[in-house]
């Protein structure tokens, strides 16, 4: 029996088809890669000619997988697991002397997650580290590809096999602009915030789930005003003006003097979270992954309080109560003696 014919094929190539068939975009690819769209083109070109099929079709703009492009990708995913595995164990041999960390997280724990990797870092220089930031939905597509060691989030799926580590807390606060009339009020009931405009993440983001399921059990519909990408853009917003909004108490920073922000002490929050590290079931962690995963759940020096920092943030708000306003709605209920 003829033995198949062995193809030319290197692993780079794998990488960078793999990196176009998930994207279906060779540009997308490329930047993704830090690589030339030229570049990306001559690698995937020379594996479709080592294969002897074509592996995309074009669809007006759009690419597609052909038949063989879609059975290349499930042998590419598989080589690279194994390859991965390999790692792990050459890592374990090693002990923590040399090795490859990657972790991903969604966007809100990038207020701290670097201030954890730098003391790792320190610890063990011979372990190369790499920090993927995204979206919720996008680090979940991570998760389901097995693309990472760990993956750091606030919501993590129910829909998956996996083990999933409180790491540290996440509680989440109404903010307004500082001049905000409810600023420095008591209690706020929740009923009181059913005029105001509300800027919110986009779907899929895990403060908006959270905060959404809260509201959905008291039966509160926030008008909602906008929604907007990224938390350092909700600050600005609200900053400027444009309404309230649920963030985590992380996204605010250390100065709560700083960015014209206010938290409302409204009755319900904070809203007690815990950011998780998760991990597929079936996929062993390796040592260094191990070794971290331990740092993480018993070391959090370099970060703030939580506790201290909520309490500086309402200190904040309790300096905007000052002197009595005519006026002011607060004051006409109970007037001053």
């Amino acid at each position: 029996m003829n033995k198949p014919k062995r193809l030319p094929v290197t692993l780079h190539q794998l990488r960078v088809f793999e990196a176009v068939a998930r994207q279906l975009s060779f540009t997308r690819a490329a930047d993704e890669l830090h690589l030339s769209q030229p570049t990306v083109s001559v690698q995937v070109r020379e594996l479709a000619a080592a294969v002897g099929l074509p592996l995309f079709e074009q669809l007006g703009r759009r690419i597609r997988l052909t038949a063989a492009g879609t059975e290349l990708l499930g042998t590419a995913r598989a080589m690279f697991d194994t390859w991965d595995r390999f790692q792990m164990r050459v890592a374990d041999l090693q002990g923590l002397r040399r090795g490859a960390l990657r972790v991903s997280a969604v966007t809100t724990a990038t207020y701290f997650v670097p201030r954890l990797l730098g003391p790792f870092s320190e610890a063990y220089p011979g372990i190369e580290l790499s920090l993927e930031v995204a979206r919720r939905d996008d680090i979940v597509q991570r998760l389901i590809e097995g693309r990472d060691d760990l993956y750091i989030m606030g919501v993590p799926p129910t829909d998956l096999e996996i083990h999933e580590l409180p790491i540290l807390d996440n509680p989440l606060v109404v903010v307004a602009p500082r001049s905000h009339r409810l600023a420095g009020r008591k209690g706020i009931p929740l009923k009181a915030l059913e005029a105001q405009p509300f800027l919110v993440r986009e779907q899929g983001s895990g403060t908006r789930m959270a905060s959404e399921r809260y509201f959905q059990r008291h039966g509160f519909k926030p008008r909602v005003r906008m929604a907007l990408g990224s938390n350092e853009a909700i600050k600005q917003a609200v900053a400027g003006g444009f309404g309230l909004a649920v963030l985590s108490l992380h996204a605010l920073g250390m100065d709560a003097t700083d960015g014209g922000l206010v938290l409302l002490d409204v009755e319900g929050f904070p809203i007690r979270r815990k950011w998780y590290a998760v991990y597929p079931r079936s996929r062993p962690l390796s040592i260094v992954a191990t070794t971290f995963l331990q740092y993480l759940r018993g070391q959090t020096g370099g970060l703030p309080n939580v506790d201290a920092l909520l309490a500086d943030w309402r200190r904040g708000a309790a300096n905007r109560r000052g002197s009595p306003k005519r006026g002011n709605p607060v004051d006409r209920k109970h007037p001053a003696a």
